[in-house]
């Protein structure tokens, strides 16, 4: 996720690439960073938040108490957090760094490595609408970006964080329909993902309801009208808003796991 943040952020030429600083464990990954988008690297955490206006914290929520107690007592005030930890509270962030700096928490998901994500964005209690606006840019460069209060972020972690997951799923299932049906696989994992990209570009630039555009493809007697009897039949629709349920509470035990 960091990895699409600073391709969104060069692309779009938000920042130049000398004024990002990457950090993390392997030199390796950091020296294909390095070589790819042309910013700086760095295995020290300390070292780098020193000389940073904006820290953005992407770790896993696993690994959050110990990269907070790394940072503890280094940031001030004036320095911005953006954190896209699952789970993780912006009073959390700021109780872990000691100090009260602005958190802003985002939530954002994988197609932002092609520029398509979406990203909700909260502002923590000493963020404000500047803080906020900087977290917007960052995002807005790899897709959409919504504003919500923190208590949905839970929520947006088991909508649209984890939601790609499901898609990938709807479509190896849609590619494994066309192969027993006659198609090559090739070419049905094109037509399924070029369907998909499709039917949800339609959804957005029409603004329409995606009832309605169903309706307009569902003629009486067709074949939609026929694959949706059976996929009704099936709980389609309920096992998608049961897997969206799920991970949102599985967001929220991540969130009481750190408190412990």
């Amino acid at each position: 996720m960091a990895g699409a943040m600073i391709g969104g952020m060069v692309r779009s030429k938000l920042l130049p690439p000398k004024s990002i600083v990457a950090t993390r464990r392997s030199q390796e990954a950091l020296e294909e960073l390095r070589k790819k988008w042309g910013i700086r690297v760095s295995t020290d955490n300390k070292k780098a938040v020193a000389e940073a206006d904006i820290i953005i914290l992407a770790v896993k929520p696993q690994m959050a108490k110990k990269v907070l107690e790394d940072l503890a007592g280094l940031l001030s005030k004036d320095q911005l957090v953006i954190s896209v930890m699952a789970g993780i509270t912006t009073a959390a962030i700021n109780k872990g760094l000691r100090v009260d700096c602005p958190v802003v928490r985002a939530m954002p998901n994988t197609p932002c490595l092609v520029d398509a994500g979406a990203t909700a964005v909260c502002a923590g209690a000493h963020a404000c609408a500047k803080d906020l606006a900087k977290a917007e840019a960052v995002f807005g460069a790899v897709g959409l970006v919504v504003k919500l209060p923190e208590s949905a972020l839970d929520a947006v972690t088991g909508l649209s964080g984890s939601g790609p997951v499901y898609v990938y799923m709807v479509i190896e299932a849609m590619i494994d329909g066309g192969v027993k049906m006659g198609i090559p696989r090739s070419i049905a994992a094109k037509l399924a993902a070029q369907t998909v990209y499709g039917a949800a570009k339609l959804v957005l630039e029409t603004g329409k309801h995606p009832a309605l555009l169903k309706d307009d493809v569902t003629t009486p007697g067709g074949t939609a009208i026929t694959a949706i009897h059976v996929l009704e039949s099936k709980g389609l629709r309920s096992v998608l808003i049961d897997g969206v349920e799920a991970a949102t509470k599985r967001s929220m035990e991540l969130s009481r796991l750190f408190a412990e």
